[in-house]
């Protein structure tokens, strides 16, 4: 059985510092890691993958959205926003920044109030985060999964097992991972420590690292999970549209109707996909598609948000009469992509070359109907292979949202996507990894010196 590391301490007679590992080398524990070290623990970061940071690197088109540039627990789902807020406050975008830019990460904002880095590569961002651990003496242990936790007396034993190369984390991964059941080989080494971050991610992604083991070992020491669902998924589709206007891209409001009620509407932009729809308003709407299981569901888009009919029909006549010359498809082709344009007018029995004011008053009623209201015949989502962040997980009530340690098991802490928290598309999930791991890897160092 082997211990992590002890450094010598300040001062004769000085209590060595308190050992912790941090079990997940993503973005929220890299951050706990370099966080539990600045404050004087002797730090084991371990990560199942043999190559650290892989989601990292696949984030934002591989440009990495750090995050965004205003941040409310409004842009969060799962559970309590209060919880959320306080994580948030610890650990603000404006500390974000300011503590990137000190690692060597310049940023710049974009008009959508995203933050990148200015090289606009997420070998950046990752290079600062695993240089900044290491300088600051936490021990990285890369393919050393975990797959036990067990406390004894005042210290946590964690047992793994070696993962020589991606090849074999694919094969190991695919282990009970939907029963979130630990693999039945003993582990191959122990590690003995007194505080534990749990920061293993979810399970979107799985090949990267998340592959559910996180869950796993959160549940055999006795939490209790929301049940997880892939969020910010593209949506899968049965949709004559998909063929017709593939590659498309637009503003767009979707809304998702429950047992005929709406229950949720989103704007951002859609992409029209041969699989369906993608973009980032497609995206948030799947965790709330996936949630509703169970029920009447189907999606309509609006391809002019914030327009109601009145409004679309007044414009209709308006230009009617400025205009008699004027084209059903020059008319919507001036806020509608040609393309989409010609199938709303084929699926409304709509000739696109017929005037304005030539259109039967039945036939445009179904044309404006279908540009505001369209169904979009969604079937399902491409899952967590696609998704960018997983919902549900460790249920908040059972963490402080101080220090976000374990109310079950003292000693543990859970940060990041680990968590019932699933942030929108824009970098607010990153700001949760960095401000919970943050909050987390900073408790389990004081308690652990306490």
């Amino acid at each position: 059985m082997s211990s992590t590391r002890r450094t010598a301490s300040e001062g004769e007679g000085a209590a060595p510092p308190r050992t912790v590992a941090v079990v997940g080398a993503g973005a929220a524990g890299l951050t706990a890691a370099l966080r539990a070290a600045e404050a004087g623990a002797s730090v084991t970061l371990l990560n199942a993958h043999p190559k650290i940071g892989l989601k990292i690197l696949m984030s934002g088109g591989t440009r990495c959205n750090v995050t965004h540039r205003e941040v409310d627990a409004r842009d969060y789902n799962g559970g309590s926003r209060p919880f959320v807020a306080r994580v948030l406050r610890a650990f603000t975008p404006d500390q974000t920044r300011a503590w990137l830019e000190s690692l060597g990460v310049a940023l710049k904002l974009e008009e959508t109030g995203k933050y990148f880095p200015v090289t606009d590569d997420a070998n950046t961002v990752l290079e600062a985060l695993v240089g900044a651990v290491e300088r600051a003496g936490v021990a990285v242990r890369r393919g050393a999964r975990v797959v036990r936790v067990e406390r004894v007396g005042s210290l946590f034993r964690l047992g793994t097992q070696p993962v020589r190369d991606s090849a074999a984390f694919a094969e190991v991964s695919a282990v009970g991972r939907d029963a979130w059941e630990l693999p039945a080989a003993e582990p191959g080494e122990w590690l003995e420590v007194e505080r534990v971050v749990l920061a293993t991610g979810g399970l979107s992604f799985p090949r990267t690292g998340s592959d559910g083991v996180g869950f796993a070992l959160a549940t055999a020491l006795g939490h209790t999970l929301e049940p997880t669902v892939p969020a910010l998924t593209p949506l899968a589709a049965e949709d004559p549209l998909c063929r017709a206007a593939q590659g498309v891209t637009l503003e767009a409001a979707l809304s998702l109707w429950v047992d005929g009620r709406r229950e949720i509407e989103l704007s951002g932009s859609l992409l029209i996909a041969h699989f369906g729809y993608s973009g980032p308003v497609a995206l948030d709407l799947s965790r709330h598609w996936l949630r509703a299981a169970g029920a009447e569901r189907r999606v309509t888009a609006s391809f002019v948000p914030g327009v109601r009919a009145g409004l679309l029909l007044a414009g209709w006549l308006e230009m009617a009469a400025r205009d008699p010359a004027l084209t059903v498809r020059r008319h919507l082709g001036a806020v509608l992509p040609d393309r989409l344009v010609g199938f709303l007018c084929a699926e409304a029995g709509v000739d696109g070359a017929t005037r304005l004011g030539q259109v039967p008053r039945e036939a445009r009623a179904v044309l404006i109907g279908r540009v505001l209201e369209r169904p979009l015949g969604v079937s399902g989502t491409l899952g967590y292979e696609k998704a960018e962040a997983t919902a549900g997980g460790v249920r908040l009530s059972e963490v402080n949202p101080s220090t976000l340690e374990s109310r079950v098991v003292p000693g543990v802490y859970v940060c990041g996507e680990m968590l019932d928290v699933d942030g929108r598309l824009g970098g607010f999930n990153f700001q949760w990894s960095w401000s919970s791991g943050t909050v987390a890897g900073r408790a389990a160092a004081s308690t652990a010196a306490g």
